[in-house]
């Protein structure tokens, strides 16, 4: 049973939420018309085989970055999907696998349910793992962390969409800030180059203001290109540990579930990993329901 979040639940819960997601919303679809419009017909004949072939690029890479920051915001992964008259602790999860209404109830076995804990602000017993967030005021399931950008909390069900999201972002951003620099740097350099448009690198938003032109909104654009990539750098390299290794960011230092490079991923991007780049909407069903998890056997202390 799939179930997406309420329009409601996805809008910015704050205003640092709110800046973030605006970022980012300015940032991609700029950039890309600025990289199609602009940059690209510059560099190359029109209908050749390297400006056909970046453009395809460009288009793939555009889709992949919007769709998967969608799927990341609505993807449903709390303990709760808003149907009314169930209760706290029971709910219909997104996944790719039908699951029963009963999922979330307390399991009877005492050594299972030894593992929940009770979440005051839900008032709720959560299934390990699960970790109430403050901003969205409710449990997620494998909870890591809740993404500004995103305005949601990265979890169980919508990791492989918020890890696809960095990673084009690192892909587009890089391959922009290339094309950027190359048109910036050297189509353009006898303009660029000067003083005051050097000083507009330092203060690009202040130089717009005080002297507006589309040369100086380009700069502005290749500024943001070159944050946008140090930005999902820094943070893939963050998150490739915490997914290798089968944690979550509030678990960075352990390896209680850790099941090994490919089942970690697995985990993550599912049965069928080895296609789930292509696009979001590629199938690919999660190994786990993301609520009985149990120590992996390999972090177990050893009996003499």
């Amino acid at each position: 049973k799939m179930i997406l979040r309420s329009w409601d639940r996805v809008f910015p819960r704050s205003w640092s939420d709110f800046s973030c997601f605006l970022l980012v919303a300015f940032f991609v679809p700029v950039t890309y018309i600025f990289q199609i419009t602009i940059v690209l017909p510059e560099l190359f004949a029109i209908g050749g085989a390297c400006y056909t072939f970046l453009w395809v690029a460009s288009v793939f890479i555009i889709f992949n970055i919007s769709s998967n920051m969608l799927a990341a915001m609505l993807v449903d992964t709390t303990i709760k999907s808003g149907f009314k008259g169930i209760p706290n602790y029971t709910a219909y999860l997104l996944t790719d696998f039908p699951l029963s209404v009963e999922l979330l109830k307390p399991p009877s076995d005492p050594e299972k349910l030894a593992r929940w804990h009770m979440c005051h602000d839900c008032q709720a017993l959560v299934p390990p793992r699960s970790w109430h967030c403050d901003v969205c005021n409710v449990c997620v399931l494998k909870r890591d962390h809740h993404c500004r950008f995103l305005c949601v909390c990265i979890g169980h069900h919508n990791y492989r969409y918020f890890f696809y999201f960095l990673v084009y972002m690192l892909v587009g951003s890089l391959g922009a800030f290339v094309t950027h620099s190359v048109y910036t740097w050297c189509l353009h350099f006898d303009y660029y180059w000067r003083l005051s448009h050097l000083l507009t690198i330092f203060a690009p938003a202040v130089s717009l203001t005080l002297y507006p032109s589309w040369e100086s909104f380009y700069l502005v654009i290749y500024e943001l290109t070159l944050m946008g990539f140090v930005m999902s750098t820094l943070l893939l390299i963050f998150h490739w540990p915490i997914v290798s290794s089968g944690s979550v960011t509030r678990e960075r230092n352990s390896r209680k579930y850790d099941r090994g490079l490919r089942g970690n991923l697995e985990m993550v991007l599912g049965r069928r990993m080895h296609l789930t780049w292509v696009s979001p909407f590629v199938r690919s069903e999660l190994p786990h329901d993301g609520v009985n998890w149990e120590v992996s056997a390999a972090s177990l202390p050893k009996e003499d």
